[in-house]
């Protein structure tokens, strides 16, 4: 029901609220003011935030263990050789099961040609693999770059306008002088806030990209091994 006094009750509670720290409505309007203080350079850096979040999220879900190389998977594959069940539907389930099993059917294929045959094989699907799992990372690594670098800018051209104030009005306009710091001041924290996190999740996912690929090798060899290879490989 439209009418004034229940208008006029909301009114007073959003006035009551946007005063009170642990609002919601207090906490949406200082982070308005923080955003329009600093100036045109927060959209960049805020876009960039939204990016990085993104791309976190998709490298957590996609840079999994047990979506990468799964357990099991080469003593799935050497059970098939010993029955001989490895037939080109097997290898297409094989391709299309994990990352690994992309790259243990690449081997397959041409292990028929030999150890050496096999082992280029490996490293051409490897190749393609690696370049799936870095996807993003280097997108990750500049912005952790260049938001530093934005809210250096916007520290510039809030200083700028400091230098500019003074000039025309003298040092008396304290509100203009601070107006000009403060947002030099935030797109610097707002650069530095953004940076920082994604600087770390790009080394993690980096390092975690590292310890997928050395299994991967690992695996493989195991493979190999098997295949062309008088040693006893344990496989599991």
């Amino acid at each position: 029901m439209n009418c004034a006094p229940c208008q006029a009750i909301a009114a007073r509670k959003r006035g009551s609220d946007s005063t009170n720290p642990t609002s919601p409505y207090f906490v949406e309007e200082r982070v308005l003011e923080i955003v329009r203080a600093g100036g045109w350079l927060m959209l960049p850096i805020i876009l960039c935030s939204i990016v990085a979040i993104a791309i976190i999220i998709e490298r957590f879900w996609t840079l999994s263990a047990s979506r990468i190389t799964p357990k099991y998977v080469l003593a799935q594959v050497w059970t098939w050789l010993k029955n001989n069940q490895l037939d080109s539907s097997k290898l297409r389930e094989l391709r299309l099961s994990s990352p690994l099993g992309q790259i243990l059917a690449a081997g397959l294929l041409n292990s028929k040609y030999g150890r050496q045959a096999m082992i280029e094989a490996i490293e051409q699907a490897a190749a393609q693999v690696v370049h799936h799992l870095e996807r993003y990372l280097n997108t990750l690594g500049t912005i952790a770059a260049i938001t530093p670098l934005l809210g250096l800018l916007g520290t510039v051209v809030g200083m700028i306008q400091v230098f500019s104030e003074i000039m025309l009005q003298g040092t008396g306009n304290a509100n203009a002088l601070a107006g000009g710091i403060s947002q030099a001041l935030i797109t610097t924290a707002a650069g530095l806030t953004v940076a920082i996190p994604t600087y770390m999740f790009h080394r993690f996912f980096t390092r975690k990209v590292d310890s997928l690929v050395l299994n991967l090798e690992q695996e493989s060899i195991k493979l190999v091994d098997a295949l062309h290879s008088d040693r006893k490989v344990e496989l599991k």
